[in-house]
């Protein structure tokens, strides 16, 4: 593996990982949403990563010709649990028992989620950092 294709791969987990915090963000800025443009409370949601070369073998017959290497993000997807009920009879979106459907997103998770994307983004920017180094170090060896 080349120092460039280390730095692509690096960077293909920085941009994944990118699009998990926000998506953390996203469901810590809305964690007490009771209505959203679809109706109903806000759903959370949850990144799924995938490979770009899923397979083994595919990996191993193209770890030498093909640059196109790393992580993508596959797909965003909302939870399908419940939404949780709370009693609050003086919230204007209150049923006619007294309870407000909110959503279902642990605090204590979420933030266990975002320390351990930005754990990985800082690893990756790392990475990047020590082939860039190396590569420096390699050209001034051919000088």
């Amino acid at each position: 593996m080349s120092v460039f294709q280390s730095m692509q791969i690096s960077s293909s987990a920085l941009q994944a990982q990118s699009t998990r915090l926000n998506t953390i963000s996203s469901n810590l800025a809305n964690i007490n949403s009771t209505s959203t443009p679809e109706g109903g409370p806000y759903r959370e949601k949850s990144v799924i990563f995938r490979t770009r070369n899923p397979r083994f073998d595919q990996q191993l017959q193209s770890s030498l010709r093909n640059p196109n290497q790393g992580v993508r993000v596959e797909r965003i997807v909302e939870s399908r649990d419940p939404p949780k009920e709370v009693y609050n009879p003086s919230h204007p979106q209150a049923n006619e028992e007294g309870y407000v459907l909110k959503p279902d997103i642990n605090l204590v998770e979420e933030m266990t989620d975002m320390q351990a994307a930005v754990r990985s983004y800082e690893a990756n920017v790392t990475s990047i950092k020590s082939a860039q180094r190396m590569a420096r170090q390699a050209l001034q060896i051919g000088s």
